[in-house]
C-alpha cells in the first residue's frame, strides 16, 4: 500500500484553509497547514511535503516570497498560487507566480474540480520526474 500524498495549504484567510484542506482530505491526501508564508516555509523543514498550495497576499510573508525562499531548499517542489486579489488584481499577482518553473495558478472563488486537477497535475508530473 503506498503512504498518502502530503500537502501543505498556507492562507491566512480561515475559511479558504478550511474549505481547500476538506477538499484536499475528501480527495484522499494528508494536509498541513501554516497561516502564513513564514509559518509554512518552517513547518515544510520540519515535515517536508509532496506539494505546497500557497495563498499570494498574506501578511508575514507574502506568497511569492515563501515560493521563493522554499525553492531555495527544494528546487523541483510543485507549487499551487492562489489569490483572490489585494491592492492589485487577483490576475497580476497569480501572472507574476506562473513565471516560476512548477507553479500551477488558480484564482479565488475556484471550484472543486479546479483545484483537485491541478494538484493531480503537479503530482503526477512531480511522479513522472522522479522514476525517470
Amino acid at each position: 500500500m503506498s503512504k498518502k500524498q502530503r500537502i501543505l495549504v498556507i492562507d491566512d484567510e480561515p475559511t479558504a484553509l478550511d474549505v481547500i484542506c476538506k477538499i484536499l482530505v475528501h480527495s484522499g491526501y494528508d494536509v498541513l497547514v501554516a497561516k502564513n508564508g513564514q509559518e509554512g516555509v518552517d513547518l515544510f523543514k520540519e515535515q517536508p511535503c509532496d506539494l505546497v498550495i500557497t495563498d499570494m497576499v498574506m501578511p508575514v510573508k507574502d506568497g511569492l516570497q515563501t515560493i521563493l525562499d522554499l525553492r531555495t531548499d527544494y528546487p523541483d517542489l510543485p507549487i499551487i498560487a492562489i489569490s483572490g486579489g489585494g491592492n492589485i488584481s487577483k490576475e497580476r499577482y497569480l501572472a507574476v507566480a506562473s513565471y516560476l518553473e512548477k507553479v500551477v495558478t488558480v484564482g479565488k472563488p475556484f471550484t472543486v474540480d479546479t483545484l483537485t486537477r491541478a494538484v493531480k497535475k503537479l503530482l503526477d508530473e512531480r511522479a513522472a520526474d522522479l522514476q525517470e
